[in-house]
């Protein structure tokens, strides 16, 4: 058999994380058994659905490296299957016309609760004569098509997670196929895609186990074969309550936007109800491909940890090629007004040295811009814990001078030339050499962390470099009382 799956998403808002895992899940599952990812839209909610919703969530899939080997199939283009289908239902009496109303559907419930019992439809659709019919659609009405549901017996969906759940019939109401401005339903329209797409695997998140007896019905009800299920857990937030904008970025977008990169996604969401062998957290997407089973799924809830996510982000940012690292960067960089849009070639060089040069430090391209702002434009402040630590000492003036009088005499101005230059005055004037390197930090990048020093003079430059020294002495000789003998 050769297993044809799908991811299904309403295009009702971006794509969200769970919608991620569940559509990397079948895409992994396809992958590993070389067989068809598919791309379906449930757009049928003609209300709620939107164009930007669908383009987003193409484009979320698209960054996220989740190809589809087929599709994307609209099921607002396919109404004419679903016709067929349920005037097939009609008139083999599985299926019958409904005239009851909302308001006269919402009174009945509101009666049926007032007594104690559950809110179901009384069938009374059910058998109406074909007079009571042509009297109803005379006043009207137009109809919605429910499935006649066999109120004995039970139905079980047999679900590779979860094993075998049993659905009482008696409890599962006359539920409706066609809606009465005649679109299908979402466990009317699934079921016949699911069949014509020849889809084998259903994998899909736990909430939808309670649509699975209805659309098994419907499956029967059309003499089709039942694919496998698998209904994958949900994932909640570390409170164990349901994932929300309280949690922070719950969609794929938000994350991107926030300088996340698709790969530390990918991976993060694999493990979320998923585990490998061994006890890696780092796991190469092909080592996932080639041992991924839906039998290794959990029945628990997964908890999503954004700082876990982060933490594997970082390691990503880090290891990842630095020429493509530089590229995802430039963006944040634009953003913030550091560098040009577009770039011109000639200034390539110097921003991929920066990126090297802080990406060790930060978790998020976003951060990468953030660390990276001096090597772009000018200190106009200083980190306050800083200047308490670094500049309020009554040499730092000094020493600031006599390092900027060294540095100045330097021809090559290199990370090893500006270190043997710091090295030898801190012997000359017998200190530990980090009293002159955390000044200089502070003053040349205003900030008290960072990558090397001697990295950060050499990108800067001697020019720079110097006219920074000047400016934090001046500085201190301004604000900081007692520095070189003054006072302000």
């Amino acid at each position: 058999m050769s297993v044809r799956v799908r991811f299904a998403p309403s295009p009702t808002g971006s794509l969200h994380i769970g919608g991620a895992r569940t559509a990397l899940f079948n895409w992994l599952f396809a992958r590993r058994h070389q067989g068809t990812f598919i791309l379906r839209i449930d757009d049928t909610d003609l209300d709620r659905s939107s164009e930007e919703s669908y383009r987003s969530i193409l484009r979320s899939l698209e960054w996220l490296g989740l190809n589809w080997d087929e599709g994307p199939y609209l099921e607002s283009e396919r109404l004419e299957l679903y016709r067929r289908a349920a005037e097939k239902l009609l008139v083999e009496d599985k299926a019958y016309l409904c005239y009851c109303t909302p308001e006269e559907l919402a009174e009945r419930r509101r009666e049926a609760q007032a007594k104690g019992l559950a809110p179901m439809y009384d069938r009374r659709c059910r058998y109406l004569t074909p007079d009571e019919r042509s009297r109803l659609e005379a006043e009207g009405r137009r109809p919605t098509i429910r499935l006649a549901v066999p109120d004995t017996g039970t139905t079980v969906v047999s679900d590779v997670i979860r094993g075998e759940v049993a659905f009482d019939n008696a409890t599962i109401d006359d539920f409706i196929i066609v809606k009465s401005n005649s679109m299908p339903t979402y466990n009317f329209a699934t079921v016949i895609d699911d069949h014509e797409m020849g889809i084998t695997h259903v994998i899909r998140a736990e909430e939808h186990l309670s649509n699975t007896p209805k659309q098994i019905l419907v499956f029967q009800a059309l003499g089709y074969e039942l694919p496998v299920f698998a209904h994958v857990p949900m994932i909640l937030a570390p409170d164990r309550s349901k994932l929300s904008k309280r949690h922070g970025a719950t969609s794929v977008e938000e994350y991107r936007e926030a300088g996340y990169l698709p790969e530390a996604i990918i991976n993060y969401l694999a493990l979320l109800g998923w585990s490998p062998e061994g006890e890696e957290e780092i796991v190469p997407l092909e080592t996932i491909i080639s041992q991924f089973s839906l039998e290794k799924v959990s029945k628990n809830a997964a908890i999503y940890d954004t700082k876990k996510l982060t933490w594997m982000n970082g390691h990503y940012l880090r290891e990842g090629d630095l020429d493509r690292i530089t590229r995802m960067a430039l963006p944040f960089l634009q953003a913030r007004g550091l560098v040009a849009d577009p770039l011109p070639d000639k200034n390539y060089p110097y921003v991929r040295a920066v990126v090297e040069a802080v990406r060790d430090r930060v978790k998020t391209l976003a951060e990468v811009a953030d660390a990276a702002s001096y090597f772009f434009t000018e200190v106009t402040e200083y980190e306050e814990k800083g200047v308490r630590k670094f500049f309020a000492r009554p040499e730092v003036v000094d020493l600031l001078q006599q390092a900027k009088e060294r540095l100045q005499e330097l021809e090559a101005f290199t990370m090893e030339t500006t270190e043997k230059t710091y090295r030898d005055l801190a012997a000359e004037l017998d200190i530990p050499a980090g009293q002159l390197i955390h000044p200089t930090r502070l003053a040349v990048s205003g900030r008290t962390m960072g990558p090397g020093l001697f990295e950060i003079l050499e990108l800067l430059g001697k020019e720079r470099v110097i006219t920074r020294l000047e400016q934090a002495i001046a500085w201190i000789r301004e604000n900081i009382k007692g520095a070189d003998g003054e006072s302000n």
